[in-house]
């Protein structure tokens, strides 16, 4: 990659991880990764809610914080004409470069932030270079990065002699698991052939790239709701139902679900919040919580069975529950060709010092849907990884991309999806 362009990635990097926007809330991000693909001259734009197939997204904000964070965009300067597309957080983009006939590949990166603190500390790169979070939230799992990649790689197959169609989509609401699927259900990948999925780090080092990311584990978020009656304490305990009893039943049994014999699972209660004093019984509280299975049916296996804790929990304590799906991503399986054909291309960059062909991920991604819809349709899906030092883990407020990866992951996708697109001719 040469300087110039690498210095202009660095810079919209920067620029994305100062302005930093939780799920759905991506207007700012958006809007300037639109003046991005406008720059480079890609042939079709698609943004608003042409994107995203209309009532599958799950976890978006009420229509208050929507705007606060709409008016946050306009005052860091967005155009303000491709923020009416996006009012109501219709967040996202897709970049479409057509060049002749040939084949249509097509590459996923994510772009919200984390309703996180970042790190102040002066030895932290971003706080003593000063483009730290300015916004509240964080950019604390690299997706600043990926945007930047997703950019990078648009600009370098527009300057290639690439014959067919490529696809970048800039995904939002990756970090809910709500981002992918109205995408995926809005048809806009169903003429893909090949398809790579990206991340950065996974603590792999800046220099090493995978080829393909293994065991992503679905994943079902959910939020329980219970309620009860309020009564005073001391004076009449027993007129009321305790919301807090039948959580904290619900969270001790949670973690008492079976594991399953066909592999791995996982529970977790995140957020537990009830109660308001120390001399009421408590008539609300709530759990916001997951399970994920190392397979789709895993997963539902522990689904059911947490949903039925949470039901047997409330009638305990003769309270009422309600339980919302909040996120929720299948598991996927790399096509071991298109694995065989990014460790192949990764040889042939100079920026990358080792190359795996595979490595385990044993978290979850919303990539899944699209990579699952793609091979439905009968093209082929990988999900990928590019190294990057990092000096806090990820979701940390230390969390920080070695910058130079940015170079490495560009060159290699680049260069993996012109392989791919020769190897469809």
């Amino acid at each position: 990659m040469d300087a110039d362009r690498y210095d202009r990635l660095v810079s919209l990097r920067r620029a994305l991880h100062r302005h930093p926007e939780p799920a759905w809330r991506e207007f700012y991000t958006t809007a300037r990764l639109v003046e991005e693909c406008e720059r480079i001259g890609v042939d079709d734009l698609v943004v608003g809610p042409d994107l995203l197939a209309s009532g599958e997204r799950l976890s978006v904000p009420d229509e208050d914080e929507l705007g606060e964070w709409y008016e946050r965009a306009l005052d860091a300067g967005a155009d303000e004409e491709v923020l009416e597309q996006l009012r109501g957080g219709w967040t996202g983009l897709l970049a479409t470069l057509e060049r002749g006939e040939g084949p249509t590949v097509a590459l996923r990166v994510d772009i919200d932030g984390l309703p996180r603190e970042e790190s102040t500390d002066p030895g932290h790169y971003p706080a003593a270079e000063g483009f730290r979070s300015e916004t509240g939230a964080m950019h604390a799992c690299g997706h600043d990065g990926h945007a930047a990649i997703g950019v990078g790689v648009l600009e370098a197959v527009a300057e290639s002699d690439f014959a067919g169609t490529l696809k970048v989509l800039f995904q939002p609401a990756e970090e809910v698991v709500g981002g992918a699927r109205p995408v995926a259900e809005s048809g806009h990948l169903d003429d893909v052939d090949v398809l790579l999925a990206v991340h950065l780090g996974l603590d792999h080092p800046t220099g090493e790239v995978v080829a393909g990311v293994e065991d992503i584990l679905a994943v079902s978020q959910f939020r329980a709701d219970f309620e009860g009656d309020p009564a005073h304490a001391g004076g009449h305990p027993a007129q009321g139902r305790n919301a807090v009893q039948a959580l904290a039943t619900a969270v001790q049994n949670l973690y008492g679900i079976p594991r399953h014999e066909a592999g791995a699972t996982r529970v977790n209660a995140g957020v537990v919040e009830g109660g308001t004093a120390t001399n009421i019984v408590p008539e609300h509280a709530s759990i916001e919580g997951e399970v994920r299975g190392e397979t789709t049916e895993l997963m539902e296996y522990m689904r059911e069975r947490a949903d039925d804790v949470i039901g047997n929990a409330a009638d305990m304590h003769r309270c009422e529950v309600e339980i919302e799906s909040t996120g929720e991503a299948p598991s996927a399986e790399n096509d071991p060709a298109l694995v065989d054909l990014g460790y192949e291309a990764a040889g042939r960059v100079a920026g990358v010092d080792s190359r795996v062909r595979t490595a385990a991920l044993g978290g979850s991604e919303d990539a899944t849907y699209l990579m699952r819809r793609v091979q439905e349709t009968g093209g082929e899906a990988a999900y990928v990884c590019v190294g990057t030092d990092h000096p806090g883990g990820h979701h940390t407020a230390t969390f920080d991309v070695d910058e130079p990866s940015i170079a490495v992951g560009v060159d290699w996708l680049a260069e993996t999806l012109l392989a791919a697109a020769e190897a469809e001719r």
